[in-house]
């Protein structure tokens, strides 16, 4: 099941806000369990066992964990937790990337491969195992302290508006809003208006350039010009499908009292692969910054382990994304270009805005995403040869044949849409409160600017609705609509 399904839109989703709501507060957390298993069961009955018995593993290990606090019995405790955690992601997620790359090289030796049945891949399990994680080392770290109600720490692990994929939650971070949360019919419509946000940004314009994306990519023997298209065109398909998501899963986290972390704050205005990794999947970002580049290190033991740890960290976080070369590339290309820019003391916040450093980190960022959308190694060569060939710059018939003037019109909103947030974003953040509010509220000033304000929002509250009753209706006509990251 997925958020943008009719499905979930007015069957799962009404059905459960209304239990929820219905329901004493003090059975809304198994409430939102049975919901967040019920949700993922949909997809696969049998891999909810797993599921489980993750969650079961973790509870259990936690409280060993803490039972032996500041010993060397809980640090065993915690390294086999993890060790745990990481086994069953490794034979989940990599176990067919392993075993074809054995066979090719036994193949190469003249030997006969091995026969492997292939491993179905959990959806969200790269994301509720790192939960799993950070929880475990928490407790050894003193972070927080281990739950002993079993039925909290499942919802923590469960909870469907980020189980699939994100944001990356800590319970740490959650604990309190499991104990009490606050209801009230301005949050609710604050999700509810987040919600749709993400919703427009999936259905309407990421899922409108999929097509483009998809037709230049399967090319074998794209233009210059197909190349560039394609490069555009993911770049904005990618930001508006996984931020979308994002929306919508804070959205529903507010619905039911939650609030959960950022995910995205305006990327594509970065001026350095720095500052990109602190406003792109910050909750990701956040978690290899505390629980994989801290622990080796981080930047307390030389410049060389420090570029090597970042490095590392990045190469490793690439591989996180998927048992693909092209994802190890990927995380290597931006781990060699925060390891540069160390080097070079480049600021992850810079107070002036330079459009020469905004371009090259756009450019960098843009070529990265080509391997990354890239099925293979093969695929991501040919459409980087045709980047720098500077060829024909002409679209070759067979992308003018598949699209179409809305999609082309879609790729100039989007990025419109991103030009527009990330000036407004960068103006806001240098803007200096002139206004003498006491002035302006004796001459009378604070109610016009009030009833100014009012008009402004039920107006672009209004226009947000049309968008999702236009977005429902381009869901309908549709027969899937699938998440980008779910593969993740």
């Amino acid at each position: 099941m997925v958020f943008s399904s009719n499905v979930f839109l007015f069957l799962f989703l009404p059905t459960f806000l209304g239990l929820y709501y219905l329901c004493p507060n003090r059975h809304r957390n198994l409430l939102v369990l049975v919901g967040s298993y019920l949700f993922y069961a949909w997809w696969r009955v049998d891999f909810l066992l797993l599921f489980a018995a993750v969650t079961l593993w973790n509870y259990l290990f936690a409280l060993r964990i803490h039972a032996n606090a500041g010993t060397d019995v809980a640090r065993k405790w915690v390294v086999a937790g993890v060790v745990g955690n990481l086994a069953t992601l490794g034979y989940f997620k990599y176990a067919n990337f392993g075993a074809a790359n054995i066979n090719a090289a036994l193949e190469a030796m003249g030997f006969e491969p091995f026969l492997f049945t292939a491993v179905i891949l959990p959806i969200g399990i790269s994301f509720y195992i790192f939960q799993s994680i950070s929880y475990l080392i928490d407790v050894h770290r003193k972070d927080t302290e281990p739950t002993r109600n079993l039925i909290d720490f499942a919802a923590f692990i469960a909870l469907f508006p980020q189980l699939i994929a994100g944001p990356v939650l800590r319970y740490k971070d959650m604990a309190d809003q499991f104990t009490s949360r606050t209801h009230s019919l301005d949050k609710f419509s604050e999700g509810a208006t987040r919600f749709m946000q993400g919703f427009v940004k999936k259905v309407f314009i990421a899922d409108s350039l999929a097509p483009l994306v998809d037709h230049c990519f399967a090319l074998e023997n794209p233009s210059t010009g197909d190349a560039w298209l394609g490069m555009v065109a993911y770049t904005a398909q990618l930001y508006f499908d996984f931020s979308g998501y994002s929306d919508m899963a804070i959205g529903l986290g507010l619905m039911m009292g939650f609030r959960f972390v950022e995910n995205f704050n305006q990327p594509y205005i970065s001026q350095s692969i720095t500052e990109f990794w602190r406003r792109w999947h910050i909750s990701l970002s956040n978690w290899l910054r505390d629980y994989l580049y801290v622990p080796l290190g981080g930047n307390r033991h030389g410049t060389f382990n420090t570029y090597r740890n970042l490095f590392l960290t990045m190469l490793l976080g690439g591989f996180w994304h998927g048992a693909n070369w092209t994802f190890l590339i990927w995380g290597a290309w931006h781990g060699t270009w925060l390891a540069i820019e160390r080097a070079l003391g480049v600021k992850a916040a810079p107070t002036l805005f330079s459009p020469l450093k905004w371009a090259f980190t756009l450019l960098l960022v843009m070529l990265g995403w080509v391997i990354f959308r890239a099925e293979n190694l093969e695929v991501a060569g040919r459409m980087y040869v045709a980047l720098f060939a500077f060829g024909d710059w002409q679209l070759s018939d067979a992308v003018l044949a598949q699209t179409s003037s809305l999609q082309l019109a879609t790729l100039v909103l989007a990025w419109v849409v991103i030009a527009v947030n990330g000036a407004r974003q960068h103006l806001a953040q240098r803007r200096i409160d002139a206004v003498d509010t006491p002035a302006l509220a004796l001459a009378g000033g604070g109610s016009l600017a009030a009833t100014s304000v009012d008009v402004r929002s039920l107006l672009l509250h209004g226009a947000l609705l049309l968008l999702f009753c236009a977005s429902l209706l381009k869901l309908s006509a549709q027969s899937y609509s699938p998440f980008l990251y779910f593969q993740f």
